[in-house]
This record gives structure tokens, C-alpha cells and sequence, in this order.
């Protein structure tokens, strides 16, 4: 194949999520050529629905025999099943991409979220250019991936990256019990009624969301602005980890919580900073990723060809 059809073909990607179904279809530059996004039934069957979502690829992507396929959690590559699933602990040990399969007609591998999105911002987004890099994902979980010398790596069991087990004290709170977006909710619904003046003590204390901390934090509340200060003083001490171990040439932090910008992003790369071995630091670029909700589907259609040995 030449490298002008190879730049013309397209891939196919899919990721799901707590929030969401999504599917792009890709060139060989990670440029969306048609994309489409479907609302998640948590109280239903989450299996049902995504094979549902995934008979409508051909439709509305174009043709297409195979697709990768991001999910969170731990994934076996050699057996291509989901070891255990974060967001959707019911499914795990199932054997999607075979009922998929049976279902539709259309083969997939599975990949981990954060590895997809990881490989859709190296490749496409926030880490073009970079020949390392760190991916973190903060949202319903908290998550990351490493990309050295342009590849994926995944560690000697599969499961490098688990960024939410980084413990931030001598007690052993990990991150993800403090930076998830339910733990972000939690810690803000445990002390919203200290500030009467903050927007947030007008709520029903069980209503409150992320996206209402960072609405609020956005319009200068200074409550909601602490608690986004908070976490990124958390999320700043674990980046310092990663670059005084790695000293890597680049961070980009992605999930829903990075919604927030610079209002979160600062306060962590100002720790990040602060607990960093200085040459190291001053060597490494901490960024906001560029893909939004798609970064993970477009990682897994650039990993498509490869995974499969296409």
C-alpha cells in the first residue's frame, strides 16, 4: 500500500465509558473524519447497549471489519478480555469482544482507557512532538500511561500506569481516594456547609456534581476554587513522583475532571514544582490534553492496524 492510501485510509475507534459511547473513524494523523456519541444507561444492560451502539459503526462511520475498543480497566492481552472493570465491575471477566463478535460480525481488541487516550494525545493531541510522555486520566477513576521512545508501555504484567494506587501519605491514602471526580464530590459535599457564601451551600448537599464544583469555581467561587486547589495540590505531589523517578519529557492530563483548566491545572504544576527535583522539573512540560471525551476512542482506531497486525 502506498503512503498516500495508508494517509487516506481510515480507522475505527471506540470507547466506553461512564458518561458515554463514543466512535470516531480516523486517518493515519488521528484526524476525525466522522464521529458519533451515545448517552449510557447505567441501570441497564451496558453490553446490550454497546453492541447496539457498535451495529451502527458501518452506518455512520463507513466500512469497516474491525475496530479497537477502549474500556476502563484491566485488560489480559493475550486472552483480550477485560480482567477487571472499573467502571463496570459487573462485566468483568467477560468476554466482550466475543459477543461482539457473535453479535455483529466485527472483530475488536480490547485496550485500557488510559493507554488508548494516552496514545491519542502522542499521536494526535497534546503530546505531538514528544518522544516520552506521561498520560493521566482524572475522572470517575484515576488513571495513567507511559509512552517511551514512541510506544506503549505497559509494564511486565500489563498493568503500568495504575496512577490512582500512587500513595499521597504515611497512611496510605492513595490519590483516586482523594482526586476522583466521586471523592472530589465527597470531600467538597463533606464541608460545603462551613462557607455560607459559596453558591454550593444553596444545593442539596446529595445533588452537588463535579461539574457543579467546577461552574462554580469558574464563576470565582472561593470554595469551589479551595477545593479545586486541594486537588491539585494531591495531584501535583504524585506528578512530582513521576518526574523525579523519570525525569519524562512530558505530562498531559486528560478526563473529565480537566474540564476545569487552568484552574486546576496551576495549582498542580505549581506542587508539582514545589516537590520536583529542580534540573528534572525544569526539563519537563505539564499540559491540559487536547482530544476532550474523544481522546480515548481515537487512540484506540490509531492502535487499531497495529494491535491486530494489520
Amino acid at each position: 500500500m502506498s503512503e498516500s492510501s495508508k494517509e487516506k485510509q481510515l480507522s475505527v475507534g471506540v470507547d466506553v465509558s461512564v458518561s458515554g459511547l463514543h466512535a470516531v473513524s480516523v486517518d493515519a494523523s488521528g484526524k476525525v473524519a466522522a464521529s458519533i456519541s451515545e448517552k449510557l444507561d447505567r441501570n441497564g444492560d451496558v453490553i446490550a447497549q454497546l453492541i447496539a451502539f457498535v451495529g451502527k459503526l458501518n452506518d455512520n462511520l463507513g466500512e469497516t471489519s474491525r475496530f479497537g475498543l477502549s474500556v476502563p480497566g484491566l485488560i489480559n492481552r493475550r486472552s483480550n478480555r477485560v480482567e477487571y472493570s472499573i467502571g463496570f465491575p459487573e462485566h468483568s471477566k467477560t468476554d466482550i469482544a466475543n459477543e461482539i463478535k457473535v453479535a455483529t460480525g466485527l472483530e475488536c481488541v480490547l485496550m485500557n482507557d488510559a493507554d488508548a487516550a494516552a496514545i491519542g494525545e502522542f499521536k494526535a493531541g497534546a503530546g505531538r512532538g514528544a518522544k516520552d510522555l506521561f498520560y493521566a486520566t482524572l475522572g470517575t477513576g484515576v488513571g495513567g500511561a507511559f509512552i517511551f521512545n514512541g510506544q506503549i508501555w505497559r509494564g511486565v504484567s500489563g498493568f503500568a500506569g495504575e496512577f490512582g494506587y500512587v500513595a499521597i501519605n504515611s497512611d496510605g491514602m492513595r490519590l483516586e481516594d482523594v482526586a476522583s471526580s466521586e471523592n472530589i464530590v465527597r470531600r467538597t459535599r463533606s464541608r460545603f456547609h462551613q462557607d455560607s457564601t459559596s453558591v454550593l451551600s444553596k444545593f442539596d448537599e446529595q445533588e452537588i456534581t463535579i461539574a457543579d464544583i467546577v461552574a462554580a469555581a469558574r464563576s470565582e467561587d472561593d470554595f469551589a476554587q479551595l477545593m479545586l486547589d486541594r486537588t491539585g495540590m494531591y495531584v501535583g505531589s504524585a506528578i512530582a513522583s513521576v518526574i523525579n523517578l523519570l525525569n519524562i519529557e512530558r505530562i498531559v492530563l486528560g478526563g473529565e475532571i480537566m474540564g476545569a483548566g487552568r484552574l486546576l491545572l496551576d495549582p498542580i504544576i505549581k506542587r508539582a514544582r514545589e516537590l520536583s527535583f529542580g534540573p528534572s522539573f525544569s526539563n519537563t512540560t505539564i499540559v491540559a490534553g487536547e482530544l476532550g471525551e474523544l481522546a480515548s476512542a481515537i487512540g484506540a482506531a490509531l492502535s487499531n492496524d497495529e494491535t491486530l497486525g494489520g
